[in-house]
């Protein structure tokens, strides 16, 4: 395994985990998908602020070129993200914090390539 993939692993786990405390503080004072979303927005700066200093710390692209793709990298997967999470929670009923879990392993993979080829492009 890489550095770089140790790394991506690292902060994706600190990424998630965030958006996973997020979401178990307010889903029960918001719809869940508010919740997620809330959580996406805070775990954003997370992820970002550690892929760019441990996961592509050798990134040939300006911080905010980074920022803007990563941005755009980071909605894409947010997107995935919400139609599995609503696809699961509210077509097959699933617990909501099962599907946010599966939601974000489901989106991880495209992060992953989007951040390594584009947003953070050696």
């Amino acid at each position: 395994m890489s550095a770089s993939s140790f790394w991506f692993l690292v902060v994706g786990g600190s990424a998630a985990l965030t958006h996973l405390v997020v979401f178990s503080l307010t889903q029960h004072r918001m719809w869940p998908e508010l919740a997620n979303a809330l959580g996406f927005c805070v775990a954003f700066f997370v992820s970002f602020a550690g892929h760019r200093l441990l996961s592509f710390k050798d990134a040939s692209t300006s911080v905010a070129t980074s920022l803007g793709r990563f941005a755009i990298t980071a909605l894409a997967g947010f997107a995935s993200n919400e139609l599995v999470f609503v696809l699961l929670l509210r077509s097959l009923d699933w617990p909501a914090l099962l599907a946010l879990v599966t939601a974000l392993v489901f989106a991880a993979g495209q992060t992953f390539v989007l951040s390594r080829f584009w947003a953070f492009r050696r």
